[in-house]
């Protein structure tokens, strides 16, 4: 394909900011990074599944450190309660008054941290906050900051002492993106700057700065959704989530949500990659990220040696592509 026309624009700029700094920091992972900017710029959440030790946690500290954000972490737990995410009301003696204590959920950018080790009663007090942006606490609503992200993480290997987050909690979820292993000189580099003194939990020690505010974020929001979408690429994006629904191999298909999802994220990577319009290609780069999560394979068809991301790669390849 020949190379599309690149604007500056404020999305390119911003971005292109907010990687330099991720990257004094994380090295390699430079299409999760991608991804992780496309939800946020799209106002979505993100679930990261990889092994631990791959710095899914440092990745969201310094995503939240370069966009000058709050930032809170959750250890979820198995006897994590709903009460610890979202706060709750206590009596204060002195005032003879119930109090609000807020939970960490009211933050900019929440790090949950393995969220399938705590039951679904815990995992269901962010479903409400991820949809909604507000919490409900002895039925009262309150809302969440304007800048609100969740990133979750969870580790693919070990199912031990583990639940499954159900159907409706991951269609919450913008994009589950998968954080692999480094390659030989990635991990050659991690070891360079251990060795000359970098220690992950001190980030501003490394050089990193504030880039990027929420006034940036809202601009480079504001500039996404005038990103162009020709008729033929959202019929390209209706037909392939439509036929995850046809596919004999899966129990269950992708929602209209799922539509939507695409949607908006392939506008986030056109202005990202600068470009004020979205080509097929943006579509295919984030197609497994938006649908892995929201698929069910049939049985037999795991057994076979099936996967989420096989099923969308065959879709891929067998819907046109507009010109």
């Amino acid at each position: 394909m020949l190379d599309q026309p690149r604007i500056e624009n404020k999305t390119t700029a911003t971005a292109a900011a907010i990687i330099e700094e991720i990257k004094k920091i994380v090295v390699g992972q430079d299409e999760v990074i991608e991804q992780v900017l496309v939800a946020l710029f799209a106002d979505g959440h993100v679930l990261l599944e990889g092994v631990p030790g791959i710095a899914k946690t440092l990745l969201v500290r310094t995503l939240a450190h370069t966009i000058s954000a709050d930032f809170k972490r959750v250890q979820f737990t198995p006897d994590l309660m709903p009460s610890d995410v979202i706060g709750t009301n206590v009596y204060d003696p002195s005032r003879a008054e119930f109090r609000q204590r807020k939970g960490p959920v009211f933050t900019n950018i929440l790090l949950a941290d393995e969220i399938n080790r705590t039951p679904p009663k815990t995992q269901a007090a962010l479903l409400e906050a991820m949809e909604e942006r507000r919490v409900t606490m002895d039925g009262e609503p309150y809302a969440l900051p304007s800048l609100f992200m969740v990133l979750a993480t969870q580790n693919p290997i070990e199912y031990e002492g583990t639940y499954p987050l159900p159907e409706a909690q991951l269609d919450r979820f913008m994009l589950k993106v998968l954080v692999e292993y480094p390659d030989s000189e990635e991990e050659h580099k991690i070891l360079k700057n251990y060795n000359a003194g970098f220690r992950p939990i001190r980030i501003e020690e490394a050089g990193v700065k504030a880039v990027a505010g929420e006034s940036d974020l809202n601009q480079c929001r504001e500039e996404i959704s005038q990103v162009r979408v020709d008729d033929p690429i959202m019929r390209y994006i209706g037909e392939i989530v439509h036929r995850t629904r046809q596919d004999r191999n899966l129990v269950l298909g992708a929602s209209p949500r799922a539509s939507i999802t695409l949607l908006l994220t392939s506008k986030a990577i056109a202005a990202i990659r600068g470009r004020d319009f979205v080509i097929p290609d943006d579509i295919k780069v984030l197609a497994p990220a938006v649908l892995r999560h929201r698929l069910i394979l049939r049985p037999e068809a795991e057994i076979e040696g099936l996967t989420p991301d096989r099923v969308v790669s065959n879709i891929l390849a067998s819907v046109e592509v507009p010109r």
